[in-house]
């Protein structure tokens, strides 16, 4: 376990967990975060993740998948099955969609591949604490589309009246479908609007998230019915 003090203008006041392997990459990174003023606590492995968690608060998780022992999908599911709500951003070596799905079905709320640019980590980071601390705008308290209903009140969707499980992330990109119903919704304004991006990386985070909510609410997620694929625009929501 390593801390690491904020060393800019601003006191640290938002605290994050890093969990990461690789110590060479564990300081670059700890230092980085620090440096913009962070609070930050770091962990090898997923042992020592659990331990703080289970000791101290954070505000975010930025977590490794390919840990020894425990990985981070399990540490994932762990964060999620004792009810924390903290953004968790995954860092993953594989580059596959189908992983980055299985880590957003665990309740992950967004992800990087390395390797990155250490500007990318610093907007996505920035972009999940703004979103974890602004409300669903203009969001009705209910909304029902097929087997599928959303309480936008409790933050919960049900599924043929049984609960799914949905990250924060996941629930706002719903939200902002439903919000704009009918309209084409193109990659670019979906990154603006719902992730908070101030500029558009190359990232397939959008295609990601709509195929993990997809897999959630959709009768037959290679068929979609109410996510629909708009060819070269983006997509469209039916429900």
């Amino acid at each position: 376990m390593t801390g690491f003090v904020g060393s800019g203008l601003r006191a640290p006041s938002r605290r994050i967990l890093l969990v990461e392997d690789e110590p060479s990459l564990r300081l670059t990174l700890g230092d980085r975060l620090a440096a913009e003023g962070y609070a930050v606590t770091a962990a090898e492995d997923g042992e020592q993740a659990f331990e703080l968690l289970a000791a101290e608060s954070f505000d975010l998780v930025v977590l490794d998948v390919m840990l020894p022992g425990i990985d981070g999908f399990e540490v994932c599911r762990e964060i999620r099955r004792r009810g924390l709500g903290l953004p968790v951003l995954m860092l993953t070596a594989r580059s596959e969609v189908v992983d980055k799905v299985v880590g957003l079905k665990l309740g992950a709320d967004d992800y990087l591949t390395k390797p990155f640019e250490t500007a990318e980590l610093l907007a996505r980071i920035e972009a999940l604490l703004r979103r974890g601390s602004a409300p669903l705008a203009e969001s009705p308290e209910s909304y029902v589309f097929g087997p599928v209903r959303v309480d936008f009140r409790r933050a919960e969707v049900r599924v043929d009246d049984r609960p799914v499980d949905v990250s924060s992330l996941e629930l706002r990109l719903l939200a902002y479908f439903i919000e704009h119903r009918g309209e084409v919704l193109g990659r670019d304004r979906l990154l603006d609007e719902v992730w908070g991006y101030d500029a558009q990386p190359v990232t397939r985070t959008v295609d990601v998230h709509v195929a993990s909510l997809r897999q959630k609410i959709e009768p037959n997620p290679s068929h979609p019915r109410y996510i629909v694929t708009v060819h070269r625009r983006g997509y469209r929501f039916d429900g």
